[in-house]
């Protein structure tokens, strides 16, 4: 077993996690990091690296013959811009033996363009507009339509706000503003889109968009909506759905068709992702693995480590 981190970049946390997955399965298997920056973190504690060229349609026969130079047996993409690509991708390489870990290139696109998210026909879905609606004196949050993009969120804007917010963006999109609790909920999904397991956590402290102290809510009320949402969506492998919880509401504000840059606390706290998608990909009754969910709630705190060589 090989397998590929494609835009590992410095996800060193997840690189570990999945070469403890990787060793459970194939003690001798390996996890090459690629990334089309050379001087990113994971190459120096990856077994392998991969100077890959941008993950675009012009660069794709040279991709697949680097990646059958390179052995490789398995690809997780873990950046929204990279998805697409390897969801048209998985075909192709399924013939060659290389499996790729994501959602079907339908279920992607969806996740990916949040106008399309906010106006699927599901009622916890948070509602989302292109254009501002008229006669609405709601707050609103603007945000870009796709990618990531928090540093360009705007939040609790009046209309005016609003409007002048989205003069600023690319392809802004309008949600209500919702009062409560911001969730993340890391969940894993059969490729028949049947939820193993889930669990719910809360971003405490977040820096640059991404969570460097989080902790898990084991009794979280609303799992069963989340199963049943994921499960509609017809999404599989690691996933993290975002929510916000207002009172006794959890209102769906969007959702990754990935592994999340704090989702390897899920993975302590029992959704054992990485290592279900390596399993169910190599041929392993994936119903047969139990699952052990924690029943206390875990705090991970993100810091630098020094390292010597």
């Amino acid at each position: 077993m090989n397998v590929l981190i494609s835009s590992a970049n410095n996800k060193v946390p997840l690189l570990k996690a999945l070469q403890d997955a990787v060793k459970r399965i194939s003690p001798d298997g390996k996890v090459t990091a690629g990334d089309s920056n050379a001087k990113v973190l994971t190459r120096y504690f990856s077994d392998a690296f991969w100077h890959m060229p941008n993950t675009t349609d012009s660069n794709e026969s040279l991709i697949i013959s680097e990646l059958i130079r390179l052995n490789i047996t398995h690809v997780l993409p873990t950046r929204d811009g990279e998805l697409l690509f390897w969801a048209k991708l998985k075909p192709a390489l399924r013939t060659l033996n290389i499996l790729v870990l994501v959602s079907d290139p339908s279920v992607v696109e969806i996740c990916l363009d949040k106008l399309a998210f906010g106006q699927l026909p599901i009622s916890s879905v948070i509602p989302t507009y292109d254009k501002l609606p008229k006669g609405n004196d709601s707050q609103w949050v603007v945000k870009e339509r796709y990618g990531a993009g928090s540093q360009s969120l705007g939040i609790r804007l009046s209309s005016d706000n609003a409007l002048a917010h989205a003069n600023e963006l690319n392809n802004p999109v309008f949600q209500p503003y919702c009062e409560g609790q911001e969730i993340s909920v890391d969940g894993w999904l059969t490729q028949d889109s049947k939820v193993k397991a889930l669990v719910c956590r809360v971003r405490d402290v977040v820096i640059n968009g991404e969570s460097q102290v989080t902790y898990t809510l084991p009794d979280c009320p609303f799992q069963e909506l989340f199963t049943e949402i994921l499960e509609a969506l017809k999404l599989s492998g690691p996933v993290v759905l975002q929510a916000i919880i207002s009172e006794n509401t959890a209102w769906i504000i969007e959702c990754n068709s990935r592994f999340g840059g704090a989702s390897t606390l899920g993975i302590q706290a029992g959704v054992d992702s990485l290592y279900w998608s390596l399993c169910e990909s190599s041929g392993i009754n994936i119903r047969d693995i139990q699952v052990e969910m924690s029943t206390q709630s875990i705090r991970q705190v993100r810091t630098a480590v020094d390292y010597y060589y």
